[in-house]
């Protein structure tokens, strides 16, 4: 593992009642970098958000919601056609319209209103404009998020990682079923728990968090499915 990636001190969990539903915490961090490394062997580089634009990511972030990447591909693929991935298009767009190109993604009337109340406060508080709204540091900006109907926990954390370039773990349900199956977390911990986990334990580094947060939705997509396949598993013996 690269020696950027390594954390500079990381803080004691032991004892810390935000993550109580962690197992054995104070070995952790080795173990979390040796998963990382052999994901990394295995799979390699993930080069993961696929995105032309952190609009575009955005709005794939909203759009994978409850549903497989492809047919995110193939919503917006559509908007792409209608020339909408900007926020001012979009913004202007009719929302029963908006839903139907988005159709392939599935809830295509729950993710218009998402996108268009995400683009409602863009435009109310930032004069349309990403840059301004990625001024906010990284906890202002995760409450600006979470405060917009239709952006849990996870999505805000992508959208934060992948279109702003702030550090900030996303869980995922991959990333879960993976740390249970290893035995590191149980069945009840919460998204924070296994968030703080990660970032109290490894270096705040965008690229680390951006790549092992693909590792992971490999491995869950692959291989460590809801039936695993645990004897292609490359962290198995870990």
């Amino acid at each position: 593992m690269s020696e950027n990636f390594r954390s500079n001190g990381a803080k004691k969990i032991a004892g810390d009642e935000h993550i109580c539903a962690l197992k054995n915490p104070p070995p952790i961090k080795k173990r979390l970098i040796a998963i990382y490394d052999a994901l990394l062997n295995h799979f390699g580089y993930r080069h993961w958000w696929p995105g032309d634009s952190p609009f575009e990511i955005i709005v794939g972030a909203i759009l994978t919601q409850n549903t497989a990447w492809k047919n995110v591909e193939k919503a917006i693929d559509n908007l792409k056609r209608k020339k909408l991935l900007s926020p001012k298009r979009m913004q202007q767009v009719e929302t029963e319209l908006l839903a139907e190109l988005i159709r392939p993604a599935g809830y295509y009337n729950q993710k218009a209103r998402k996108l268009k109340a995400f683009l409602n406060v863009l435009f109310e508080n930032y004069c349309g404009s990403l840059d301004e709204l990625f001024k906010l540091d990284t906890p202002k900006l995760r409450s600006e998020l979470l405060s917009i109907w239709g952006i849990g926990e996870e999505t805000a954390d992508s959208i934060i990682l992948y279109a702003a370039f702030k550090p900030t773990f996303v869980v995922d349900a991959y990333t879960k079923r993976i740390l249970t199956r290893k035995g590191i977390v149980d069945n009840d911990a919460k998204y924070a728990d296994i968030k703080q986990l990660f970032e109290s334990n490894l270096e705040r580094n965008i690229k680390l968090f951006n790549d092992y947060h693909a590792q992971f939705v490999a491995l869950g997509k692959n291989i460590c499915q809801k039936v695993p396949i645990c004897g292609k598993c490359p962290i198995r013996s870990l």
